[in-house]
């Protein structure tokens, strides 16, 4: 494997570097943690570090695992921009053969953990260091393998059982998974994986439609679950039939998305963890507003205005993203490189035509 050819920096650059400074932060920063860990006995009550080798800090798991992304995803696209060799330490030290070892034994010992949102950010992060390619991209990649073909096996697993998605907006939300382990799935040694996961999204979501946009957003989201379905179907449906898709889903409007997912959410109290999940909902709406304009045939009204939507949810959340509180600090900053520079890359390292959001222009929307 040989490192992926060089790309342009893109929007994300200009936020590289302390991105990079609060993901290494975060990822050695063993408490305050949250485990979600059942105690079967007093044996059990140890530090997290003894479950979880690689991915005890940034708060949770899940988060971990995607800091751990973050800071890959800076590697390959911002390497300039960030200290290297700080950010290739740390992740040498975590993403060992033994670590990751231990991590994948921890997820056969316990199937329902973080299903799907952690299997999904583990296939991305599996993704983005094949992704990297060189020799740090490669140990890291071979010693992620073991831990990536344990989630695709959990994952074909409970889509096999599921008889229904999970549509709120946090954590177990399946479309969102669904996604990101789509984008990721062959890019991180696992093509097999797309096939069930499509078979999944089409069953779950096809015959979908009249979606109950209007509530939203509920008070701890930081997921849109009528955009972060959208998106996902935007990833298995052609354009043309997207497009018709989209209009029986989100019907009525030819502004994108009825004005309730177009328009930023309030924050009221950005320090109160679950409360503040709504500056995560800015930065996911973006990135999901953009992927389904992308998706859209050109000449379709409606990506003006999802790209448009798009610059209001940037402008909302980037400037939160950072913000000296871990309770924001310890997982913003992913969503956030997911609105500027798009999904996971595919298996050659370079995104499709449907994949490239990350080029779609925002009309008149500052972001800074």
């Amino acid at each position: 494997m040989t490192g992926a050819a060089a790309q342009p920096e893109g929007e994300l650059a200009p936020y590289a570097s302390q991105f990079a400074d609060v993901a290494l932060s975060n990822v050695t920063r063993p408490y305050p943690y949250a485990p979600m860990h059942l105690l079967a006995g007093p044996e059990d009550l140890v530090p997290p570090r003894s479950h979880h080798p690689a991915f005890y800090g940034s708060y949770d798991w899940h988060s971990s695992v995607h800091m751990h992304w973050l800071l890959v995803r800076l590697l390959r696209r911002c390497r300039d921009r960030v200290d290297h060799e700080r950010v290739t330490e740390v992740l040498d030290a975590h993403l060992t053969p033994a670590h990751l070892a231990a991590e994948a034994a921890y997820l056969r010992a316990h199937p329902s953990f973080e299903r799907p949102y952690g299997w999904a950010w583990l296939l991305a992060l599996t993704a983005e260091c094949r992704a990297l390619g060189g020799p740090p991209g490669e140990r890291w990649a071979a010693a992620l393998a073991p831990a990536a073909e344990t989630a695709d096996v959990l994952l074909r697993g409970w889509l096999e059982r599921a008889t229904y998605p999970v549509r709120h907006g946090t954590h177990t939300n399946s479309a969102f998974a669904l996604a990101l382990a789509l984008d990721s799935a062959a890019a991180a040694g696992r093509p097999a994986l797309t096939e069930p996961v499509t078979g999944a999204l089409l069953r779950w979501f096809a015959d979908d439609h009249d979606a109950p946009a209007h509530w939203e957003p509920s008070g701890q989201d930081f997921l849109s679950p009528a955009l972060s379905e959208a998106e996902a179907m935007s990833r298995v449906l052609p354009g043309a039939e997207f497009a018709d898709w989209l209009a029986r889903f989100l019907p009525g409007t030819d502004h994108g998305a009825p004005r309730a997912l177009l328009t930023p959410p309030t924050v009221s109290d950005p320090a109160d963890p679950q409360i503040g999940h709504l500056i995560g909902l800015s930065l996911s709406r973006a990135a999901a507003q953009r992927r389904i304009a992308a998706a859209l045939p050109a000449d379709d009204l409606r990506g003006a205005a999802l790209r448009s939507a798009a610059g209001r949810h940037l402008a909302a959340g980037l400037p939160r993203a950072i913000s000296g509180d871990f309770t924001a600090d310890h997982w913003l900053a992913s969503f956030a490189a997911l609105a500027l520079d798009g999904p996971p890359a595919t298996a050659s390292g370079v995104r499709t035509a449907r994949h490239r959001t990350a080029d779609v222009p925002f009309e008149g929307d500052a972001v800074d």
